[in-house]
Order: structure tokens, then C-alpha cells, then sequence
């Protein structure tokens, strides 16, 4: 079964308490910077006796968890957002961690009012129908199509294609792209490309495998996957959005149809684009794209051979070996 987004047990907990009147909260972090554990849009969700995610570990999510069910327990509604440093010698707001960085953290008592927003951000996340998440001290916890921020946000966001939102102040607001930020895209659906999506089903991807051959076992048997399409690779420029958030990863049944693949792909805009092979055979793409008129910047661009060089040898160690490069391109 496809891995589904990191944040659906967060609202999955969230809205089972609620349908249950079971007093619950909902921690984020709205902002993190530097070394900081906890990192922009981490959530959990509190209960008395039970949590779901993360919002970095360590005694700072200790300390936010036992406040949550201390607010819980005195049904005391009233928001929180605190600032944590991560730092012995700062002057104060001072987590209990010494990782460097800093993170706000949201303390959100969670009320009935709340679970029609909470049910339809949980349906969004298992049916991948996208949507956004906003919360804000005026407009509270909110579900959406669009997204409903300020004119100096939304100018922001559109010019850095950011998956989150955050104005700081006394009339903070924060907003979240539901779903995956990240899509990987593999072209080729054979052994590696099913060892590779088993890996990256636990990298919070959405993933995306596409063949051009009908009836191909590793591609019917590819249970990680998201979508599974077969395709004419000439075609193949209109499967994939051009994006920051975009990976793509060629590894075709060889040389002619990963060359196919690249004429179409080489010279968008993607976050990462590899091409799986030996030195001599990504030499020999490469001369032949040069020779299509690929300008050298154009080339300098994709990747290959992927994969770190571990000296990785079978399916599931090369797998390993690109999975960590893509982790690397992704952190960069």
C-alpha cells in the first residue's frame, strides 16, 4: 500500500477524539531555523493518554506534551504560541536542547467547532485531493480549496513556490499546502525502479512510476506507488509539472529510450533529474544531447550516474545508493 502523507495520523488521532469528545490539541511549528529538531510544519496531536507525530523529540516536545494535557485537563481553550531556542545561553525561552536553532511552537486546544476543518484536512490527506490548512488567532483553524492569505504572503509564496506560510506577530498566520510537498517520478518501472519506490515510500515522496511497456510484472507488482501509468515516452513531458518540488529519476529498459526520455525532460525546471547507467553509457548521452543542441549548462544539469557511490551492486542497494542522493538534493 502507497505510504500516506507523514502528517494523517496527526488528524487521524485528532478527529477520532473529537467524533469521541475526547479532549485533544494540536501541536506545530510554524517556524524553525538553523539546527532546529523540529522543523516547519512538524504537528502532533495530544490527547491524555495518547500522541501521534512529532515536533522534534527531546525534553522540548516532552515539556509541550505534558502543557497540552495540562491545558486539556483544566479545559483551558485559549491558544499558544511560544518561541524555543535552542541554546544554553540565550536569554531566555530556552528549550532544554543545546542543538542550536529555533523553532515557534502552537499549542492549539482542538473543540468541536473544530472537527468539520479537521475531518475534511484528514480526507484530504487519504484521498491526496490536496487543499490547504490555515490558522490564525482571527480566523482559527480553517480547511479550504484555496488559500486565503495576505496580499504580502501570497506575493511571497508565489515567487519562492513555498509549501508553507508564516506571518509573525500578534496577528500571526500560518498556511500549509496539504499533501506531499515532494514528487519523485521514476521513468521505468523495472527491478530497480520497484526497489527504489520501496525505499522512497518512507521518504514522505509522492511517487510516481511510468513505463511505456504494457503488462510489465515489476510495474503491476509496484504496491508503493501512487500512480502507475503506462505511457508513449514521447509523451513524457506532460506527465510530470515542471517544479522545485519535482525529482525525477530515469532508468528505462536502456540507452535509445532513456535518450527519448531526456530530449523531452532536459532543460525544465526540476528540483532533481538522473538518469541511471554506467560512465560510458551517460558519456555517450550526453554527446548525443550536445549534438541535439543541449546547451552545456543544459547538461551540466542532470545527474548521472546517480546514486552515491557506495559501490552498490544489487537492485536494492542501488536503490539505497539514490535514495540518499535524492535526500541530499532535497536538504541542499
Amino acid at each position: 500500500m502507497p505510504a500516506a502523507p507523514r502528517d494523517l495520523p496527526v488528524w487521524t488521532l485528532a478527529a477520532a477524539s473529537l467524533r469521541a469528545g475526547t479532549p485533544v490539541a494540536l501541536l506545530a511549528v510554524l517556524r524553525s531555523e538553523g539546527s532546529s529538531p523540529g522543523r516547519q510544519g512538524f504537528k502532533m496531536a495530544v490527547t491524555a493518554d495518547t500522541v501521534a507525530g512529532s515536533i522534534g523529540g527531546g525534553i522540548m516536545e516532552h515539556k509541550f506534551v505534558e502543557l497540552a494535557r495540562q491545558r486539556l485537563q483544566t479545559s483551558d481553550a485559549t491558544p499558544l504560541l511560544r518561541p524555543q531556542i535552542h541554546r544554553r545561553e540565550a536569554p531566555a525561552d530556552r528549550s532544554g536542547m543545546m542543538c542550536s536553532g529555533e523553532q515557534d511552537v502552537l499549542l492549539w486546544p482542538l473543540t468541536a467547532g473544530d472537527l468539520a476543518a479537521v475531518a475534511a484536512i484528514e480526507n484530504s490527506l487519504q484521498t491526496l485531493s490536496g487543499g490547504f490548512l490555515e490558522l490564525s488567532p482571527a480566523g482559527g483553524l480553517r480547511f479550504g480549496p484555496t488559500a486565503v492569505v495576505s496580499e504580502a504572503a501570497a506575493a511571497r509564496d508565489a515567487a519562492s513556490a513555498d509549501f508553507y506560510s508564516y506571518q509573525p506577530g500578534a496577528a500571526w498566520h500560518y498556511g500549509e499546502r496539504l499533501g506531499f510537498r515532494d514528487q519523485l517520478t521514476i521513468v521505468g518501472g523495472g527491478h530497480v525502479s520497484l526497489a527504489l519506490s520501496n525505499v522512497a515510500a518512507a521518504l514522505d515522496f509522492e511517487l510516481t512510476v511510468l513505463d511505456d511497456r504494457p503488462d510489465l510484472p515489476t510495474l503491476e507488482s509496484n504496491q508503493a506507488a501512487h500512480h502507475r501509468r503506462v505511457i508513449d515516452y514521447e509523451k513524457v513531458a506532460a506527465e510530470m509539472p515542471a517544479s522545485p518540488h519535482q525529482y525525477v529519476v530515469v532508468m528505462t529498459v536502456g540507452y535509445r529510450t532513456d535518450a527519448v526520455v531526456l530530449r523531452h525532460l532536459l532543460g525544465r525546471s526540476f528540483r532533481y533529474l538522473g538518469v541511471m547507467g554506467s560512465v560510458a553509457k551517460i558519456a555517450e548521452l550526453r554527446r548525443g544531447l550536445r549534438e541535439e543542441g543541449f546547451s552545456e549548462a543544459e547538461i551540466a544539469r542532470l545527474r548521472g550516474p546517480i546514486g552515491l557511490p557506495i559501490q552498490s551492486q544489487t537492485p536494492e542497494e542501488i536503490a539505497i545508493s539514490i535514495a540518499a542522493e535524492l535526500i541530499q538534493a532535497r536538504r541542499a
